[in-house]
């Protein structure tokens, strides 16, 4: 958070607020400049996280959050938005396909740990 908070032209959050002026809403995006999955550009922006209280949510403020993102990348010259979820996080899911994310592959990531030499 420090890193990105220190490049605030690679990084933005926005945050929606309630009529009481109370926070309901967060979504942080950030540009990659590394390869993303399933992208043919660069920079990419990338939505690092987004939260809408449970109070909140299905009344449009994860749409309008992601929008402001969208926004924000596009004035930074992207060309595409880049997320990804668990593959056993299917509310994730579900909520990037209703925010016009399309899926572009399924990955599953691997590591072995070795003994060091030394």
């Amino acid at each position: 958070m420090t890193a990105f908070l220190a490049a605030p032209q690679h990084y933005a959050q926005f945050i929606q607020y309630d009529a009481a002026a109370q926070a309901i809403g967060l979504v942080e995006v950030a540009l990659r400049h590394d390869y993303v999955n399933g992208t043919r550009s660069s920079p990419v922006a990338y939505l690092e996280g987004i939260y809408v209280v449970p109070r909140a949510r299905r009344q449009g403020v994860a749409r309008a959050l992601v929008a402001d993102a969208e926004r924000w990348a596009a004035d930074a010259g992207c060309t595409e938005f880049a997320s990804d979820a668990l593959l056993d996080n299917t509310q994730s899911q579900a909520m990037h396909a209703a925010l016009g994310f399309s899926e572009s592959m399924r990955v599953v990531f691997f590591r072995k740990s070795i003994v060091p030499s030394r």
